[in-house]
């Protein structure tokens, strides 16, 4: 990567700025004509702030932490805050701080008083005139501006853009609301889903040609539209990312009808995938209003001499390429750049960038070349557009700490710039600022603003005094806060660097922003990296990033082909895209325009996941072949390679960058002063240095603090940093003990807590990456767990609830037939093993300490949509035994002295009764499996060394038992005493319950039903656990891992019968299950959450759809509406409960299976009246245009969903077969049939139950 040169950044005449306009505080830097550079922060509402010294009449006199030339407040807002004053203006300053105010001053002004200065401008502006030393009356020169700003970051999490109208196909209008069905907590019963950003929605018809529909309708809908003031739409039409013409067409229409802004699909993000390339353009267009003004306003006072924008790709654009959607990210990025141009000027060429701020916290990884990620989420949005791969935390020095009755927590929440840490002295909570600054690793007399540690200390007392332990131990409260708040970012490096594949050892950190520094030593000994850099303008470093980012522009476009296929027009294609991202560049750039980037997005063909590929100098196989390797661990089939996407970049070249030196001058300077820190675990004496007095070559040993005016650098003990010749610190390891220090339990169940739940969700991750089939990669029907050696679950990626009670059913039932080896993993999907249904197939793996004791196990489980069976789909609704839904897998190893062996398992999968109509999915899918099992061991192997196996299984056992406890005390609360509860399936079978509690203890009967189903409704007590513990968990309704800790004060007794069947060894003489998993679990649930009246019931259905013939097999489950509680509304259209998987998304649905969407759509009034309403069903319309066979396995289609405290019950679920010709079919609530090209199934599903009388 190149950068621009010191001459090259010195314009010929006026002045250069470079802005980052971030959320709290806006950073500047400027450059005269003469060549200095000038610094300035402030703050980004466009307000100043001093202390009154002293009051007149029309006059005061204001102590500011810098000096302002005269009358530079002229034309300013002057107040008070907390005073009952308005605002009154400022006619005149001088340069010792009097203000002279047009109107008088309220006789209760104080000196010592906070008072704020308000700019009537934008916060760039400002800054400029800060360092330009121009008044507030006066013209800005002149000048270049380059910015990134937040500004359309903050409007679109502050729901703040324009009005807007989404223009989407018809029967698709609620396509946003019900976006992925998917719940964001699935524990919560009062489900919070953010609402979309479009305020209205028209559905736009086609013809049978595919021509679009203008008609007198459609007129009226605009005409009325346009009445009601909207003049900014979104225009995204199904498959436009084909051909755009009918997005051309309406959006020519759109504007002769006066529409001012029209973002079309096809040009934001020409990408399969309606919903987020829908998404995309709405937020494009939701911001683009905003921006624009933004923007136009920082012309009108900059001048003409050019304004560059900074995307979230890390390079420039020109006023008139800029696009909303491309700059949401783009302080962060200025700061990578930033970092990557400091890390290069030192030598280093592998770097991790850690910025950390007052908020959140962003790391990026570079290694010789910028790394991009084409996929994003800014608050509920996801974006397609470029962006620099940025992992961000919230974590940052406004962090609060807390202790919720259960765990000691630091963050998400943050104390924000109002009130601020507790040191402001505002009335704000303990903070991470706080914590460095009471362990003495910041000098308050330097800190830029004045704090405190009085009222510090005061919240870390009381914290204190509610987690037992800490009583008498106020410096492990501290130090566990501050190592909770390291291992969440460390958490955020590891996604970047060792879930990549990566090493961060390798790397050298990067650290910046207000507070990186402080945090550094800590972080880099958690990754063991040994070499530490922080820049001169550390605080400063995301303006440093614009000031050396240059010109570039994008271009890409959708493939879809097989490699060889590519291969033959690559090079045509790759001079066709750098043509046209060379038109993107300001025309005074475009002649010196170099082609700098070609990522080519290959993957297995049927894979979800691609992986982007720097195509340059390698051959473009070989990089992927060894980038699979490093990422999945074995290596991928080529001759099933696809080509997804390719795109290019071009850009200005970059110039040489000015090395830094790092050479020691022998000298160790005196601090200005001692203060007391805490550092290696003990209090000791650190030396305190002015940044700015530092010599180049003089070398600073831990303990030490290094600050400036905008940022803190905390040298540890053991750490010993030198000054480089311009300006930034060079900070390595020089020694440290090798034996760890540990915090009480309390901290530490904290951190393993989350160290085990970041191993699975990164299992988690590495499935969905490389799966095949849609239901795992793109419905997410999977999950993953560790349990201890015991086979109790520990932590679980919150995936699928039905999964996780029953995994360690499953690890407990293969142990006592299996002696577990090192090296192996044994796959199962029989009932009789734990095993929910025959298409959850589960994969164990051991995990065996050095010493070869038994550790624990990683396990998961994932939904193959077909694996045999006497029908498409492995969900057959009339299957008579266990043999005729699939291929039934006692289990077996398919891993032995870590050699994968899939032979066995392909035999049993294609030479059985009922073999599978997809074997080579299958298999692919199982080597996901195997891969995320291998992640997690590979991350556990870590684990161990660094921790020690005795630690490992301590901290299983302490996590169990914070759940126990707390499910114990749940119990205490409630009345002892029997309580009896029953629902019945829709043909009468009685699911019945009786919980009886005492003291602290429950016990749970569940009856026979009847005994064992006649049909396929039966269920295994591996489900009735996993029912059991997710009802816990939700009655609980405490923020903790799910696990088996929550099982141990119940007891569980299950009468044989429907939800404890007998299996015979023979398949054929066993009973069938598979709604027993799907529909008997959600069932079960509602049995349960009736027992102490917790909610009113939800659809409690999971609507199975399956459909396939001998080409393909499709599975998916359908949301509905939850049920209503005391104090909300249910929520519509979305999964409940066993739950939570995605919709296919329609245009891959479209794409890869013979069907036509025509209706996803919220079923208004569906859901029960009350006080409050239980949420709307959806509708679900689809045409098939094949034969195929088609399955359907539902509930609540005869018995409603009940309503509680008055509440009405939720409508009934419905399915209806529309043929052409015929009268429509009413269908059953579990029926299989035929259907033919041209018909049609439409689902309605139940609305949840409403609660209290209307």
């Amino acid at each position: 990567m190149g950068f621009l040169s010191s001459e090259e950044i010195v314009s010929a005449s006026g002045w250069d700025f470079w802005i980052d306009a971030g959320g709290t505080f806006t950073d500047c830097l400027g450059r005269d004509r003469h060549g200095k550079l000038h610094r300035a922060k402030v703050l980004s509402s466009s307000a100043i702030r001093g202390c009154l010294q002293a009051i007149g009449n029309n006059n005061v006199v204001v102590k500011f932490s810098s000096n302002y030339p005269k009358n530079f407040f002229a034309g300013f807002q002057f107040q008070v805050p907390k005073k009952e004053m308005d605002a009154q203006k400022v006619r005149a300053s001088s340069s010792s701080g009097k203000i002279e105010i047009d109107g008088p001053l309220p006789s209760n002004l104080k000196p010592g008083d906070v008072c704020v200065l308000q700019f009537d401008g934008e916060a760039p502006e400002l800054g400029a005139r800060v360092i330009a030393r121009i008044a507030g009356n006066e013209k800005l020169p002149h000048s270049r501006l380059r910015i990134a700003t937040t500004k359309g970051t903050n409007a679109l999490l502050e729901k703040k853009g324009a009005r807007t109208v989404l223009f989407i196909n018809k029967g698709l209008g609620d396509l946003l609301f019900i976006h992925t069905q998917q719940r964001p907590d699935i524990f919560a019963l009062d489900i919070q889903r953010p609402d979309p950003l479009h305020e209205a929605v028209v559905e736009v018809e086609m013809d049978s040609n595919s021509e679009l529909l203008l008609n007198d309708d459609f007129s009226k809908q605009i005409d009325s539209l346009r009445n009601e003031g909207f003049e900014v739409a979104a225009v995204c039409l199904m498959h436009s990312y084909q051909s755009g013409e009918n997005e051309v067409s309406l959006a020519d229409y759109l504007r002769q009808c006066g529409f001012s802004t029209i973002i079309c699909s096809h040009r934001t993000a020409p990408f399969m995938k309606i919903l987020p390339r829908a998404e995309t353009t709405l937020v494009d267009a939701y911001l683009s209003p905003l921006l624009d003004s933004y923007l136009d306003r920082l012309v009108s006072e900059f001048g003409s001499l050019g304004l560059s924008v900074m995307t979230s790709a890390g390079g420039l654009v020109p006023r008139s390429s800029y696009r909303a959607c491309d700059s949401l990210f783009s302080g962060p990025a200025g700061g990578v750049v930033g970092a990557v141009q400091s890390g290069v000027k030192a030598g280093i060429q592998k770097l991790i960038g850690f910025d950390m701020g007052g908020t959140s916290t962003d790391v990026a990884r570079y290694d010789g070349a910028l790394s991009y990620q084409f996929e994003t989420r800014v608050g509920c949005a996801r974006i397609l557009a470029p962006s620099l791969k940025i992992e961000t935390v919230a974590a940052g020095g406004g962090s609060i700490c807390l202790f919720d009755g259960e765990r000691l927590r630091v963050g998400p929440e943050s104390a924000g710039a109002e009130p601020g840490p507790a040191c402001y002295g505002n009335g704000g909570p303990l903070t991470i600022t706080d914590v460095n600054l009471l362990l003495g690793r910041i000098d308050p007399d330097q800190f830029g603003i004045p704090i405190s540690g009085n009222s510090s200390q005061l919240c870390a007392l009381q914290l204190s005094q509610t987690v037992s332990g800490f009583n008498d131990l106020m410096d492990g409260l501290l130090s566990g806060l501050l190592d909770i708040a390291n291992e969440n970012m460390t958490d955020a490096i590891r996604k970047i660097s060792t879930a990549e594949g990566y090493d961060p050892s390798d790397y050298a950190l990067i650290a910046f922003g207000g507070a990186g520094g402080q945090h550094a030593c800590g972080i880099a000994e958690n990754l063991e990296i040994s070499k530490i850099l922080f820049p001169s303008d550390a605080g400063l470093l995301s303006a440093n990033g614009l000031c050396h980012a240059v010109p570039e522009a994008f271009a890409a476009q959708q493939i879809l082909c097989s490699f060889s296929e590519f291969e033959k027009d690559a090079e045509d294609l790759v001079q066709m895209l750098a043509a046209e991202a060379t038109e993107k560049l300001h025309p005074e750039d475009r002649d010196n325009a170099q082609l700098s980037r070609r990522i080519v997005s290959l993957r297995l063909r049927a894979q979800e996941s691609a992986i982007d590929v720097d195509w340059m100098e390698e051959p473009l196989l070989a990089s992927y072949e060894n980038l699979y390797l490093s990422i999945f661990g074995y290596e991928p089939n080529l001759s099933d390679l696809e080509v997804v996407s390719i795109r290019v970049i071009v850009s200005l070249p970059g110039y040489p960058v000015e090395e830094e030196t790092f050479q020691s001058n022998g000298e160790s300077p005196q601090p200005f002063k001692t203060q007391r820190s805490f550092s290696d675990g003990k209090w000791c004496d650190a030396g305190v240095y002015h940044r700015e007095k530092l010599q180049t070559g003089d070398a600073v040993s831990g303990p030490a603090i290094v600050q400036d005016p905008f940022s803190t650098l905390f040298i540890d003990k053991g750490w010993s940093a030198i000054a480089g010749d311009q300006g930034s610190l060079l900070v390595e390891l020089a020694g440290k003990s090798s034996a760890r220090n540990l915090n009480t339990d309390e901290v530490e169940i904290e951190l393993f807590s989350n160290r085990f739940q970041t191993l699975v969700e990164d299992m988690g991750v590495r499935l969905m990456r490389t799966a095949v089939s849609t239901n795992v990669k793109d419905r997410l029907d999977f999950s993953c767990g560790l349990l201890d050696a015991e086979g109790g679950l520990v932590v679980n990626a919150p995936h699928i609830p039905v999964h996780l009670g029953s995994l360690g059913m499953c690890v407990k039932t293969v142990s006592m037939s299996h002696d577990w080896k090192r090296g192996e993993m044994v796959i199962t999907n029989h009932p009789g093993f734990g095993g929910s249904h025959l298409p959850d197939v589960t994969i164990i793996c051991p995990i065996f300490s050095d010493t070869e004791e038994l550790l624990g196990f990683l396990v998961n489980r994932a939904h193959h949509a077909e694996l045999g069976g006497v029908a498409p789909g492995s969900m057959p609704p009339a299957a008579a035994s266990l043999a005729e839904e699939g291929v039934v897998i006692p289990p077996m190893r398919v891993m032995v002295d870590n050699h994968l062996d899939l032979k066995g398992i392909e035999v049993l999968l294609t030479d059985g009764p009922f073999p599978s109509r997809r074997v080579q999915e299958n298999l692919s899918d199982l080597k996901a499996q195997v891969a995320a099992n291998l992640k997690g061991l590979d991350d556990m192997r870590k684990m161990i060394q660094a921790y020690g196996s005795s630690n490992i299984t301590h901290f299983m056992k302490a996590i169990q038992d914070r759940a126990e406890q707390s499910l114990r005390s749940k119990l205490l609360k409630q009345q002892d005493g029997e309580y009896a509860s029953e629902q019945r399936l829709d043909d009468g079978t009685l699911l019945r319950v009786v919980a009886t509690v005492e003291k602290d203890e429950m016990n749970l009967k569940f009856f026979d039903g009847g005994g064992v189903h006649s049909g396929n409704f039966n269920a295994t007590p591996g489900i009735v656990y996993s029912v059991v513990v997710y009802f816990l968990r939700v009655w609980l309704s405490e923020p903790m891992p799910l696990n088996d800790g929550l099982l141990r004060p119940v007891e569980i007794e299950i009468d044989e019968g429907i939800l404890n069947p007998p299996f015979a060894e023979d398949p054929f003489q066993c009973p069938p299950v598979v709604a027993g998993n799907v529909e008997t679990s959600q069932r079960l649930v509602d049995t349960l959450l009736l027992l102490f009246e917790t909610v009113a019931c939800s659809q409690g259905t999971m609507n199975n759809l399956i459909f396939g013939n001998d080409r393909v097999s499709f599975y998916e489950t359908i949301a509905g509406g939850s049920g209503a509680g005391d104090s909300y509304t249910g929520e519509s259209g979305v999964h409940v409960h066993m739950t939570n998987t995605g919709i296919t998304d329609p245009e891959i649905l479209e794409h890869l299976y013979p069907v036509k969407l025509k209706r996803f759509a919220i079923r208004i009034n569906s859901g029960g009246r009350g006080k409050f309403s239980g949420g709307d069903g959806v509708i679900r319309e689809l045409e098939f245009t094949e034969s195929v066979t088609l399955s359907l396995l539902t509930q609540h289609r005869i018995e409603a969903p009940y309503g509680l405290n008055g509440g009405e019950a939720g409508k009934t679920g419905e399915q209806w077969l529309l043929r052409e010709g015929c009268e429509p079919r009413s269908l059953n609530p579990f029926e299989r049939l035929e259907v033919q090209p041209g018909d049609r199934l439409r689902i309605l599903t139940p609305g949840g139950g409403g609660w209290g009388a209307a």
